[in-house]
């Protein structure tokens, strides 16, 4: 429901901004849009430190806990890598887009921020892509790889929007270890996202 609330929202962004909406209203939404970072970023934040099950996993498995994460970004940016490779597109641009890790709200703003609204866009809809294709392949990856390779599509969203779709099909034990990666991948994409973008 949350994606497709996305998407209609995208699509009403786009009538507005090409249809009803003044040149100068367009650039007050685009120069506000750094506010709506800071709040999404806020809000991130206190929905990971009222998550005390967080906490406990990181005492229990120390430096072991960043194993998963940091293979789903170093995965993330070989693919984006790729990717970019394909499509004739810079570098720059495919590991920054790919640094999203599926937060596509974060994404799309920051982006379009740092790189231009065409950067920004692409950088929406793969990360929100990224998230539709999580919903459809954790079943089958849960089942035929185990539960822990179900939370690598996933990655930023596994703490949220796949939360429960991941405990559903992994267990208690992995859907903890999801919400660890998420909280992991979430502060590793705003921080990966400025420095490839700045490299473009």
């Amino acid at each position: 429901m949350m994606v497709l609330l996305a998407v209609l929202f995208l699509a009403a962004g786009f009538l507005c901004g090409g249809v009803f909406f003044s040149p100068e209203t367009a650039a007050f939404f685009s120069e506000s849009s750094k506010w709506v970072l800071y709040l999404l970023m806020f809000s991130v934040g206190v929905s990971v430190g009222a998550n005390r099950q967080v906490f406990h996993q990181m005492r229990q498995y120390h430096v072991r806990i960043l194993v998963i994460p940091a293979c789903i970004i170093a995965g993330s940016l070989v693919g984006g890598a790729l990717c970019s490779w394909l499509a004739g597109r810079p570098l720059a641009q495919g590991l920054s887009v790919s640094s999203g890790l599926g937060w596509y709200s974060l994404a799309g703003v920051m982006l379009t921020e740092l790189s231009g609204p065409a950067v920004g866009s692409l950088a929406f809809l793969s990360n929100l892509m990224r998230e539709l294709v999580s919903f459809l392949i954790i079943p089958f990856l849960a089942k035929r790889l185990g539960p822990y390779a179900a939370i690598a599509p996933a990655a930023a969203t596994s703490e949220d929007t796949t939360l429960s779709l991941l405990r559903r099909y992994t267990g208690e034990t992995a859907a903890v270890m999801a919400v660890v990666n998420g909280v992991a991948c979430s502060a590793a994409a705003p921080v990966l996202m400025q420095l490839f973008a700045s490299f473009g």
